[in-house]
């Protein structure tokens, strides 16, 4: 018995699930299953249904806010699923009717035609170390607009701070001798004050968990590998492999930077070349901390005892490429600086090659198969 494939595109909600079929070949039947609810389980007496007409089935759904747990639940159990970027789903032009219905026969069409692009799925142990890179991040974005909250506070009561570094030992000391007005002021200062010493505490207490983690993961020595280089730091080097995965997934650098959304947008026709602002398309948490990274280039090339420390035990190749980084980014920098360049302009730059060399030590790492 020939058994054929059966294409089913699954429009998948918090409590509901649309699911519509289409029938192998180019005049094959699409059509509308049903609405079920958004359990796995429910979803298992579909399968069950479908397995028992004898066709392959091959089923697809777009990323969103329910993760990938209808992936993995599929994979399992030996079904071929795709879950696809909304970004990049063909959507015809003057379509204004959009529905949960539409969408189901929308995706298993495509997905017939081959004409839907596959996103990258996390294992389940990176995508919890990406939980805890992320939930610190939350954390640290949050101590940034309690100290905005604080400060503008202080400064409609016309109190300014003269001394050295904001947020050192001497300005917390600073904040705890203000005496406010009125009463009701002193209790809205204390609860500022509070709310960023809680999230200063909540950041070094994620910060300690990454750094225990880490080690008990199968990409730590990719991790290890990229804090080599200099402005890498635990946290750069681990928001990046938790974010991208294997970096070696990447056939050239120059994917992984279009993957990040770090090159130039284009727009050419013609003689006439245009190219503007890089396209942003990618991951914003690696682009954030690699932006980070590149203002460690804006000084000249050096080795010093933090990053000596960060080296040791690494293979001489990487070292080696560490230090190739240095001495082109560094360069590179001030050139770049000296043409007039903006600041932002210089370090998107840097952090756009610096990806590249990030791919580089990669792809000199032999990661341990998973237990």
């Amino acid at each position: 018995m020939t058994k054929h494939n059966t294409f089913i595109g699954m429009d998948v909600h918090k409590n509901s699930i649309d699911i519509a079929i289409a029938d192998e070949g180019r005049k094959g039947q699409v059509r509308h299953y049903g609405k079920i609810d958004g359990t796995l389980s429910t979803l298992d007496k579909v399968v069950r249904k479908l397995v028992s007409t004898g066709n392959r089935l091959h089923f697809v759904y777009e990323a969103g806010p329910c993760g990938y747990q209808i992936y993995r639940h599929l994979s399992d159990q030996g079904f071929d699923c795709d879950v696809v970027a909304p970004s990049r789903i063909p959507k015809p032009s003057g379509n204004q009717i959009k529905n949960d219905r539409r969408d189901a026969l929308m995706l298993a069409r495509l997905h017939r035609s081959g004409n839907l692009t596959a996103v990258y799925v996390p294992r389940a142990e990176d995508e919890a170390i990406r939980d805890l890179t992320r939930a610190r991040e939350d954390v640290k974005n949050d101590e940034k607009r309690s100290k905005h909250r604080l400060l503008s506070f202080l400064l409609r009561s016309g109190i300014r701070y003269t001394g050295g570094s904001p947020w050192s030992i001497a300005h917390m000391r600073w904040l705890s001798d203000i005496k406010m007005p009125h009463q009701s002021q002193q209790v809205v200062l204390q609860e500022y004050i509070g709310t960023v010493n809680q999230c200063k505490e909540r950041a070094q207490r994620l910060t300690e968990q990454i750094q225990q983690l880490l080690p008990e993961w199968q990409l730590y020595p990719i991790v290890q590998a990229l804090q080599s280089m200099r402005g890498v730091s635990t946290i750069v080097a681990a928001t990046t492999v938790a974010e991208i995965g294997d970096l070696k997934r990447f056939q050239t650098p120059s994917e992984l930077m279009s993957y990040l959304g770090l090159v130039p947008s284009e727009h050419s026709s013609g003689p006439k070349t245009k190219r503007g602002p890089i396209t942003k398309a990618g991951n914003g948490h690696v682009r954030r901390v690699l932006t980070e990274a590149a203002w460690a280039y804006r000084l000249p090339a050096r080795v010093s005892r933090a990053l000596l420390k960060r080296q040791e035990g690494l293979p001489e190749s990487v070292y080696d490429i560490s230090w190739k980084a240095q001495l082109r980014l560094c360069s590179r920098y001030r050139r770049l600086w000296n043409k007039g360049k903006a600041k932002q302009v210089v370090v998107t730059a840097i952090a756009r090659e610096l990806c590249g060399f990030m791919w580089a030590i990669a792809n000199e790492i032999e990661v341990p198969a998973n237990n």
